[in-house]
């Protein structure tokens, strides 16, 4: 008798578990973790919340530091780079060390950093940590190697640029100030150096306190006392006088030597009835700058009066007695005048000034009359209008990028900016020749798209698109609504074909085709019926009793007899031929009713396929696809309609009670919408009453801002009378069946009995039936030609919603029905396989949905040509639930059997204007209907090979499965704790991979199809893109609370239509609201991003020093040198340890590290000369010793023979 034993039961469990079934040859997989390195590239737009700026001269290079403690490094186009300090602290103020390629900046951490921008990529030198003191000011004369610092507390430090070391050297406030003053100066806000004798510096305190200060002796030199607090002072070149602004809007001049001001202006303020000048706002920063001509530029912000009304930020030129106003659209950040001349003895001669603003950067031209802007190389406006959407398309069709700049160079033209070049051109770069194109489309809220050129590192706009301008402009806006309702919330663009589609926040969808050529044509209007109309909180219960619906388009104009429910439209679309620029051409829009004023769902996810002429939106309540060739609705039904009826416990029929007053008028005339509600791949012609759909009509009254639906028949009903109704209307109606070679039912909606189709679920479907007297509403003359017949119903589910938790109920309690609304978040277009042992592949719409289910709607094949304008396509079945996955879908990409990504289908762009001889060739196509070799794997009985792998990828989990069989052949667990965000499949060294940016901030790759993990790198915290998820300077009180920003789906979605991943491995996201991130996953593409960057350091001559004159040299007036290095070096001793922390950068600790290394090397090999000298001397100590030896043994053998020679003689005979 065989005996049991513990291990033959773990075996008996094991051979019942389920295995991932293996190919018997395993797809060869070249990718490996080496390949991979994830690191930001470059960063495109406006630096985020600005706070300081700073210029080289004669580098002519731009600096701008940001509240966040980045640094942006700007020089001629393509010069762009961005590197960040440690922390997040604000950047206070920067300044140049003057064509020497390094930069100071001090933060809002009292942190001096010393950068170094030689090479193409900044580094952090070293950094010196006040501990004591708050810097609040910092200054660096031309050529000197020591830097001024001023606190808070009113001292002043001079500090060793190259050493980082604090300096003995220490000017005190209560030494700066006179012995009769009683209180506190105040911080330093202002250090400069006398332009003629540099051994004064002049100190500005916040209390208006000015100290003219001898570095010399150690002493004040002149004292004066403003009578207002003080913002900024500005020397005059001869050194003699300075000028100062101040807190109530004036300009003081003074003259050194003398107590009071030589002169006092309010430049905008009117003097009152009083003789008092008006308040006025403060003048943040004056400059003082002297032409060569002797002419005086005085240029200073802010200092407008406070009562002007409409009064906007400013930019004052006094040029002469010429005072010109520049208005600025957004707040004045900080200025900076550009000037011929780096040396403040000589004449300035200014030609620029750069203005920094809150959202923008403006260039103002001197030397031009009236003051025009530059107008910006750099790829700033990004945030013209807030971004919402982003999309990526790398290795995109050559074509593409000059076809959309010539359009966009044809329909915006910019004037008014001056015609000198461009001031700030520091650096070098060349565009690099690239193998391939890149483009990015930002949507944006005002509604416009932008495309832009992101190719070779470079980010320049192409062309933009209006979309708004497809509808009449509405009336204003409410202001309780926190959307824009323009704003662009998804972009599909298919690059072959140049169609795009849009979806706007208003619940509209927006089909474009791009035509190089003006034109003038009409839009197409459908107007999609809602999926359901009952309030969501009764919708679940079967007591509730649904009111009365129809179509929107109502028969004959008659009104509703129910008034109950409103339809209206916030947008209506123009009407009539319209002029069309150049570009993407709005051909159809989809607009969604508002019902008693209440928005409908949103829009999740979109797909076009040119190929088939279809196009797909998933909504919060269903699926709706348009045929885009002859524009029509070709299908709308509820999530839960296209799950298969065969498992009763996953989806549940229900009677509701119905109105009375509607079960009285059960036989009286209807609209034949309602008897078109059931059926499956349907396609009936057969002689009716005149009917009238949605499908294609009503355009001209679409956009109407409230239309009442008609009183139709009541839709939901229970099981068996949706029978008998169907079986009535579709008795004479052509089949298609889909049964296959078994006799099984493959349409798992419907069935077969006694010769009439019985349908297990409602549904709406396109029918061809012939009407009399039937007069289409659509406003396309285009469209109503050939659509004579084409009636489209409106579709009501009866079903409740699905279980949105993973695990499914098979209780059929009522408790188990009220769950929440599962939603459309993925569709894809493919030629696939839906049913197993499938020997062809069919035009397929994958489907994706919140609650991890993938389902099919599989077509029937598209006609060719122009055929396909007159044959409609149809809905042949459903599939039901496929496959499940935890968490919501995210993508659905598919693979040929040797692991290649198959590519989808499209029909090539061809121009309008080609003769009719080549239009009615058949289009090209790039399908991926093609058949594989098979995988070695058999499935059922029937020895069919498998031919694709689908990848399915999901917040929670990722599976490979191979069709037809729908044998799952890996799966990969993506997230435990957290969730993915965006999945991607991207090419990569000739082979694909997945990559998942998860909630972690890691981003993981997998090779496919094995789904083996590459890397798991920690990339970007999410809190980082929370500023997507607050709205009107809100943030959630969770943040302060944990510590981080509290996530739900809504934020991550905002997420993730701003984060991309695309071909090649390169990626991109919003990293503010202004600003573009790159980034790559490839190596390879790191290791040659420095060749694509530009060179910030060139080596330039610096000018020399101005002239003296020999009268002013003769009596003194001459400039003054100053050596600092007797006055701030070692004779003036060590500061304290205490007031400040040095901090090496990396460069010095690799220097230091060298250093040490090399000594130690030194050490070693002085050790090991010792040893060798010891080893000589020790050599040479045995030669002589056994040199020695040998002597004295010679000696005594000698003495030997001596002794015997003498041994027997006596003494008298030697």
């Amino acid at each position: 008798m065989k005996k049991f034993t513990f291990k033959g039961v773990l075996d008996g469990f094991r051979s019942t578990v389920s295995q991932q079934v293996k190919p018997e040859q395993e797809i060869i997989e070249t990718l490996r973790p080496d390949h991979f390195n994830v690191k930001k590239t470059f960063r495109h737009g406006f630096p985020f919340q600005p706070t300081a700026i700073a210029f080289d001269p004669i580098q002519r290079l731009l600096a701008i530091g940001t509240k966040t403690g980045s640094l942006r490094i700007l020089g001629r186009p393509g010069v762009d780079v961005h590197v960040k300090h440690d922390g997040e602290s604000a950047v206070l103020q920067m300044q140049f060390l003057i064509n020497e390629g390094a930069l100071v900046s001090a933060t809002a951490d009292d942190t001096l950093h010393l950068w170094n921008f030689r090479q193409k990529i900044p580094q952090v030198v070293q950094s010196l940590k006040f501990q004591r003191e708050r810097i609040t000011f910092i200054h660096l004369p031309l050529q000197s190697k020591w830097l001024y610092v001023g606190t808070e507390r009113g001292n002043i430090h001079v500090l060793h640029i190259e050493t980082f070391v604090l300096s003995g050297y220490v000017i005190n406030w209560n030494k700066a100030i006179e012995v009769s003053r009683k209180t506190h100066p105040g911080a330093v806000i202002h250090l400069s150096d006398n332009p003629l004798d540099l051994s004064k510096m002049l100190i500005g305190y916040e209390s208006g306190q000015i100290v003219l200060w001898d570095l010399r002796l150690k002493s004040p030199d002149y004292r004066c006392q403003t009578t207002e607090p003080l913002k900024s002072i500005s020397w005059h070149h001869d050194g003699k006088q300075f000028m100062c602004s101040h807190t109530d809007g004036s300009l003081s001049t003074w003259a050194l030597r003398q107590l009071k001001p030589i002169n006092v202006t309010h430049p905008h303020a009117k003097t009152t009835k009083d003789g008092v000048p008006e308040a006025c706002k403060p003048i943040q920063k004056v400059e003082w700058k002297i032409s060569r001509s002797g002419e005086a530029y005085v240029i200073f912000s802010g200092g407008l009066a406070y009562d002007t009304t409409g009064r906007t930020p400013s930019i004052t030129v006094i040029q002469g007695k010429t005072t010109t106003v520049l208005e600025m659209e957004h707040n004045v950040v900080d200025f900076v005048t550009l000037c011929e001349s780096p040396w403040t003895s000589d004449f300035q001669d200014p030609y620029a000034v750069v203005v920094l603003l809150h959202n923008d950067l403006v260039v103002i031209d001197l030397h031009s009359a009236g003051f025009p802007c530059f107008e910006n190389p750099y790829p700033m406006d990004i945030h013209e209008s807030p971004v919402t959407c982003c999309a990526y398309f790398a290795d995109c069709p050559s074509d593409l990028i000059p076809a959309f700049y010539s359009v966009g160079s044809k329909t915006q033209k910019r004037t008014g900016f001056s015609e000198s070049d461009w001031p700030i051109s520091g650096g070098e770069w060349s565009p690099t020749s690239s193998s391939y194109n890149e483009i990015v489309l930002t949507g944006h809220a005002d509604g416009s798209i932008k495309f832009w050129d992101a190719s070779a590192g470079t980010l320049q706009v192409l062309y933009k698109l209006k979309t708004g301008k497809v509808f009449e402009k509405a009336k204003a806006r409410s202001s309780d609504s926190d959307e824009d309702p323009l704003a662009v919330q998804l972009i599909f663009l298919c690059p072959e074909s140049r169609k795009l589609a849009i979806v706007g926040s208003s619940r509209y969808v927006i089909l474009f085709q791009y035509k190089k050529t003006e034109d003038q044509s009409e839009i197409v209007t459908l107007e999609i019926p809602s999926a359901h109309d009952a309030p969501a909180e009764t919708e679940c219960s079967p007591d509730y009793e649904y009111p009365p619906r129809g179509s929107l388009a109502t028969e004959g104009g008659e009104e509703p007899q129910n008034p109950s429910f409103e339809y209206s439209f916030p947008l209506k679309v123009k009407t009539g031929p319209q002029r069309r620029a150049p570009g993407f051409q709005p051909t159809m829009v989809c607009l969604s009713p508002w019902i008693n004023g209440e928005q409908p769902g949103n829009i999740n996810a979109l797909s076009l396929n040119s190929s088939y002429g279809l196009m797909a939106y998933g909504t919060e309540t269903g699926l709706v696809i348009v045929d885009i060739i002859q524009r029509a609705l070709l299908l709308i039904v509820t999530t839960q309609d296209l799950y298969a009826s065969m498992d009763p416990s996953q989806r549940s029929l229900r009677s509701p009670k119905r109105y009375d007053e509607r079960r009285d008028n059960e036989d009286k005339a209807r609209s034949p919408s309602v008897d078109q509600i059931n059926g499956v791949g349907v396609s009936s012609s057969a002689s009716g009453k005149a009917m009238q759909g949605t499908g294609g009509g009503a355009a001209g009254g679409s956009g109407l801002p409230s239309r009442r639906p008609p009183a139709p028949d009541p839709v939901c009903r229970s099981r068996s009378q949706g029978t008998r109704k169907l079986q009535k209307c579709l008795s004479t109606a052509s089949i298609h069946s889909d049964l296959d070679g078994h006799g099984h039912d493959q349409g798992p909606g419907a069935s077969i009995v006694g010769g009439t189709l019985v349908s297990n679920f409602p549904l709406y479907v396109q029918r061809s039936v012939e009407i009399r007297g039937y007069q289409p509403t659509n406003s396309s003359s285009a469209s109503s030609t050939s659509q004579q017949n084409l009636i489209t119903a409106r579709h009501y589910c009866s079903f409740d919603k699905l279980d949105s938790s993973f695990t499914r109920s098979r209780s059929s309690s009522m408790s188990s029905l009220e769950n929440i609304t599962e939603t459309i978040n993925c569709l894809v277009f493919a030629d696939s396989y839906t049913k197993k042992n499938e020997a062809n592949a069919f035009p397929t719409l994958w489907i994706g949905t919140s609650q991890g289910s993938v389902l099919t709607v599989v077509f029937s094949a598209p006609s060719c040509g122009e055929q396909r304008h007159a044959q409609p396509i149809h809905v042949a079945t459903y599939s039901g639930s496929m496959f499940k996955l935890k968490g919501s879908m995210l993508t659905i990409s598919f693979l040929d059997c040797n692991g290649a990504l198959i590519p989808y289908s499209y029909e090539s762009w061809r121009e309008e204007h080609l003769d009719s001889k080549d239009r009615n060739k058949t289009p090209t196509k790039s399908t991926s209907s093609g058949i594989s070799p098979t995988l070695n794997v058999q499935v059922s009985g029937e020895g069919f090979g498998d031919r694709q792998f689908v990848v399915l990828t999901s917040e929670k989990q990722a599976r490979v499965v191979a069709l037809p069989s729908q044998t799952c052949m890996y799966k990969q667990q993506l997230a435990d704790t957290d969730f993915v965000i965006k999945a991607e499949i991207t090419s990569l060294k000739d082979s694909v991979c997945l990559v998942c940016y998860v909630s972690s901030g890691h981003i993981a790759t997998y090779s496919l199809p094995s789904l083996r993990l590459l890397i798991d790198v920690d990339f970007l915290p999410l809190v980082d893109l929370s500023f997507q998820t607050t709205k009107r300077g809100i943030e959630d009180p969770m943040l302060s609370i944990w510590g981080q920003q509290l996530f739900v789906n809504e934020d991550t979605d905002l997420i993730a239509r701003t984060f991309c991943f695309s071909n090649k491995g390169h990626g991109l996201y919003l990293t503010s609201p202004t600003e573009i991130q790159k980034f790559t996953v490839c190596n390879e593409f790191w290791a040659d991003l420095t060749e694509m960057m530009g060179e910030i350091f060139i080596c330039q001559e610096m000018p020399e020093p101005p002239k003296e004159s020999f009268l002013r040299g003769l009596f003194g007036g001459g400039s003054r040198s100053l050596d600092r290095e007797e006055l701030f070096g070692e004779s003036s001793g060590r500061a304290s340890r205490t007031v400040a922390k040095h901090i090496p950068g990396p460069t010095t600790n690799n220097n230091g590290l060298r250093e040490k290394a090399n000594s130690a090397m030194g050490d070693v090999s002085h050790a090991h000369q010792m040893v060798v000298e010891r080893g000589d001397k020790l050599s040479q100590l045995e030669d002589r010793t056994a040199r020695m030896m040998s002597e004295a043994e010679t000696f005594s053998q000698s003495a030997h023979g001596i002794m015997l020679k003498y041994k027997d003689k006596k003494w008298y005979q030697l």
